[in-house]
């Protein structure tokens, strides 16, 4: 149907990826009481792999072709966005609660296009930098940051440190995609979770051995096998299966906006399971949406710069940036 275009189906797989990450933050909290952040990690993209590998299975051979070809490289990305990344966030989560988790994961566009501005030369246009304040400002108001209850009280600033920091992780790997323009959305998500995964294994048994993680309990896998499942399947092969989609589709710094909308999503899962939502969650919840339309509407008008001569390699796409994807790095 007409209005089935890539742009539209890349925009309905970030918002795919961002609800089912806002799953993730309720479920995993509970979670972290019974499994520890190490072992969490490394059991949700065992999931993830195993479903991952079977999609890779009627492509025959050429994938693993290509594992073998960029193990290295591969490996270092998915260490950076499914270790690093998972870990920190979710041993921030363990010291702070599920909606600083969610803010904390908004700021990521905003970290994103600061570093290209230091490592690039990219400087972020006016409209990037007031739809990204705009965000911030709705997920600080979705989160209830500034409306904090007798339950908020007492300091989380370590756990939303630690978490902030690992953001810098799911960066890396984002931007690392324009390494593989040979390998497809599936092959760049699924070969990066498969080669990464012995790095998580042989992370998990360091970190025990050294005393820092502990081997979870079979009693606190059967109570957490439901939510250790969604978080494998769900948020850990779909959503990021979709998220990459979008990145290739729209660029690295349109779909990392789209992260603006884990909070609200976290807000509508909540509504869902019949918590009303407050005054400020609804403003808040308004302004992300507005910030996410602004962004989309003025990336896609945008002029596009002159071609490139002949001899250059580097795309540019029409936005005035990297496609992370498709681009040569």
């Amino acid at each position: 149907m007409f209005f089935l275009t890539p742009r539209t189906l890349g925009i309905a797989a970030l918002l795919l990826a961002t609800s089912g990450w806002g799953g993730m933050f309720l479920l995993s909290k509970g979670v972290l009481h019974h499994v520890d952040p190490v072992w969490f990690t490394l059991i949700r993209y065992g999931i993830s792999g195993l479903a991952f590998a079977l999609l890779l299975v009627p492509r025959g051979a050429a994938p693993w072709r290509k594992l073998r070809l960029h193990d290295g490289p591969l490996a270092l990305r998915g260490l950076a966005g499914f270790g690093a990344f998972s870990v920190m966030l979710l041993v921030g989560l363990a010291h702070s609660v599920p909606s600083h988790g969610a803010i904390i994961m908004a700021t990521v566009p905003m970290t994103t296009q600061l570093l290209r501005w230091v490592l690039d030369g990219v400087r972020p246009t006016r409209a990037a930098l007031l739809t990204a304040a705009l965000a911030l400002v709705g997920v600080v108001i979705v989160s209830g940051v500034l409306f904090r209850d007798a339950d908020g009280a007492g300091s989380t600033l370590f756990g939303d440190a630690v978490a902030l920091a690992g953001t810098i992780g799911w960066i890396v790997y984002t931007r690392g995609a324009a390494r593989f323009a040979e390998l497809d959305v599936v092959e760049y998500t699924a070969l990066t979770v498969l080669a990464s995964w012995p790095l998580l294994l042989l992370g998990a048994l360091a970190t025990t051995a050294l005393g820092w993680a502990g081997v979870p309990s079979l009693d606190g896998l059967q109570l957490s096998w439901h939510a250790l499942l969604y978080v494998g399947l769900v948020s850990s092969a779909i959503a990021v299966l979709a998220f990459n989609h979008g990145v290739r589709v729209l660029g690295a710094v349109t779909a990392t906006a789209f992260l603006n909308f884990v909070p609200v999503s976290v807000l509508l899962i909540s509504v869902a399971m019949g918590k009303l939502p407050a005054l400020n969650e609804l403003v808040g919840m308004a302004m992300v949406i507005a910030a996410l339309l602004i962004h989309t509407a003025t990336s896609r008008a945008a002029p596009a710069p002159a071609p490139a001569p002949a001899p250059m390699v580097k795309l540019v796409d029409t936005r005035g940036h990297r496609n992370a994807c498709p681009a040569s790095p």
